[in-house]
């Protein structure tokens, strides 16, 4: 059984199957491909407790190394050997596997991948591999400038709060991840009623169906609901550190707590961020790198989150300009605090949002990434047409105010060499 709905966006279908599954369907005959989006909901870094962090990565590392059934080797060669892509990740607020085929093959990909969901056993010797492997890359992160500004930074902002940790994890963290972690993480998030698929393709709402419920519709949800994250409340607590490092250039990064997806103040940080940072054109990169040549890399971003997320400028530039960095990225920042733009202004950032969001929407794969992704963080599928409609209203002094609600006091992060 399930319960359908119709959605007021073309050949896009929603169903819930009776043990809670979300299904969402675009149908999309272009080309004979179907790609496919599996979330978990909030089974990412978000659930994470900090001497668990990086849980969720090592799982998504060794979840297609082993099933009852099937090897690693064999899994790998049953996706190779017709040219099909399936591949897990873990989020700050979500967990996901993707699927990509030609439509003849989707259904003996589902069927694996179905396994893979359902009955890994997280081999002994693969999580030992994995475990190394992700320690390599956290220590690879201490040797990159970006990076260990930007880990500085989240340490800063979010003090007791999973943001504040790389996906990675910790060294000391993942050194003590066990197995026995993994499958309790498994049996915890992996469930029908946490799972949202998204398939775009060709393929029929009645086809998708069909073919879920052959695969999963034998899995039953627990009796027991699941528990939401409980997260610590975030104050704002400005201050400035510093990390000396051989490098050959400074790192400086502003960053301010924003706001969360779901709240009315998130279009409007999108809109300044792409005005502040987002390509030739933006205003970091024409005011800071083309006029005053002070940087070798600007720009500005704010990621969608479930929780509050962080809204950041940063600059890397010569260890002599280090100050000068600081001074131009925050007065950049407090001019949309004293000033009200101009509409010419306001309206090039709409455009380029706009078009780029567009722009992102274009292969199968990046459509059932979209709506999936919204119908896990609790937006619906609806959130694609009213997130593109919040953009054109937006005035001057909206853009003023949000500013001055969010981006007066900065966290300031620098990596620089010694003097």
């Amino acid at each position: 059984m399930s319960s359908n709905s119709t959605i007021a966006i073309p050949n896009l279908h929603r169903s819930v199957l009776g043990n809670g599954i979300t299904l969402i369907v675009v149908e999309n005959q272009a080309a004979d491909i179907i790609s496919g989006r599996f979330f978990f909901k909030g089974a990412g870094t978000i659930v994470e407790p900090s001497d668990r962090a990086g849980l969720a990565h090592l799982v998504s590392a060794v979840l297609t190394k082993g099933t009852k059934n099937l090897s690693a080797l064999e899994i790998a060669e049953q996706i190779e050997s017709i040219g099909a892509g399936l591949g897990t990740d873990s989020s700050t607020d979500y967990f996901s596997l993707s699927l990509k085929t030609v439509s003849a093959d989707f259904a003996p990909m589902l069927k694996l991948l179905a396994e893979i969901v359902r009955s890994p056993t997280f081999p002994e010797s693969e999580v030992e591999l994995e475990r190394k492997l992700t320690l390599q890359g956290i220590r690879s992160q201490k040797e990159q400038p970006f990076n260990v500004a930007f880990n500085q930074l989240r340490q800063q902002m979010y003090p007791q709060h999973p943001y504040g940790i790389s996906v990675l994890g910790t060294e000391s963290s993942v050194s003590n991840l066990t197995r026995a972690d993994l499958q309790q993480y498994h049996q915890t998030y992996f469930r029908p009623d946490n799972l949202v698929i998204s398939l775009s393709g060709r393929i029929t709402q009645e086809r998708a169906i069909e073919m879920i419920s052959e695969v999963f519709g034998d899995w039953d949800k627990p009796e027991q609901p699941l528990q939401a994250p409980q997260l610590p409340t975030l104050v704002s607590n400005p201050a400035q550190r510093e990390i000396i490092q051989d490098t050959q250039q400074s790192i400086v990064m502003l960053g301010y707590l924003g706001t969360k997806v779901n709240l009315q103040d998130y279009p409007v940080l999108k809109l300044i961020s792409t005005y502040l940072g987002n390509g030739l054109s933006s205003r970091l990169f024409v005011e800071l790198r083309e006029k005053r040549g002070l940087a070798y890399d600007v720009s500005a971003f704010f990621p969608t989150r479930l929780d509050t997320a962080p809204f950041i400028t940063y600059m890397g530039t010569a260890p002599a300009n280090t100050e000068i960095a600081i001074e131009g990225l925050s007065t950049e920042v407090a001019r949309l605090t004293r000033e009200i733009l101009s509409e010419s202004e306001i309206q090039g950032a709409k455009n380029k949002l706009l078009g780029q969001y567009a722009l992102g929407k274009q292969t199968n794969g990046e459509i059932a990434q979209t709506y999936g992704w919204y119908e896990t963080l609790g937006l619906g599928v609806e959130f694609d047409r009213t997130f593109q409609a919040t953009i054109p209203p937006i005035t001057p002094q909206q853009v003023q105010e949000v500013a001055q609600k969010y981006l007066s006091q900065p966290y300031i992060s620098i990596v620089k060499p010694e003097d």
